[in-house]
């Protein structure tokens, strides 16, 4: 596996080693030591989720309050997917930037996401199949997000903006500066 930090250090894009051959492919999906090492912390994934979207469809920006906060490896099961992360931790050096990253059932690539980041797709196939590993509960209560056309943030979502398909929640969001600030750069969110 390969392990190559983005333009936000701490969002880690996962590159497996694929075997293939006329009989299809074996990758290790995932490897705890190795993954460990690389972000030089323990994390323990306690639930996996899977979802089925169609083209167009637009998850997202998410993530929960502290102390629900969760962190996130993300994967494409079948199709492709825009993956977009923003950092949401006041103060810091990166505070309102976003790493933006194809992934898809065809590259097996994954991206870490840690605790202080909002996360959403988009799909840019027919479908896709989006499954995630966290390591903390859903906790309704403390659910939030951001718009996904924060003006401030500049996202290039590579899809046309009227053809887009989201939840009503999702159109509700606020935008990052419209938000109380939940995540304070250099608070270790891992202890909470």
């Amino acid at each position: 596996m390969e392990f190559i930090s983005q333009s936000i250090p701490e969002i880690i894009l996962i590159k497996p080693t694929v075997h293939g051959d006329e009989r299809g492919y074996f990758c290790e999906s995932f490897r705890q030591d190795q993954f460990q090492e690389t972000i030089g912390f323990p994390v323990h994934f306690i639930q996996e989720n899977e979802s089925r979207s169609s083209k167009g469809v637009l998850r997202g920006l998410h993530f929960q309050r502290p102390p629900y906060a969760q962190s996130k490896l993300v994967r494409v099961l079948d199709g492709k997917v825009l993956d977009l992360v923003v950092d949401i931790r006041c103060g810091g050096p990166t505070y309102g930037k976003h790493v933006a990253v194809e992934l898809s059932a065809k590259n097996k690539h994954q991206l870490w996401i840690p605790r202080g980041f909002a996360h959403g797709f988009v799909v840019l196939s027919d479908f896709a199949i989006f499954a995630y590993k966290i390591d903390n509960y859903y906790a309704p209560d403390q659910d939030c997000g951001i718009a996904f056309d924060d003006p401030q943030l500049n996202i290039d979502w590579k899809f046309p903006h009227e053809k887009l398909i989201l939840s009503n929640k999702d159109l509700q969001l606020s935008t990052l500066y419209q938000l109380e600030e939940f995540f304070q750069y250099g608070q270790n969110l891992y202890d909470m």
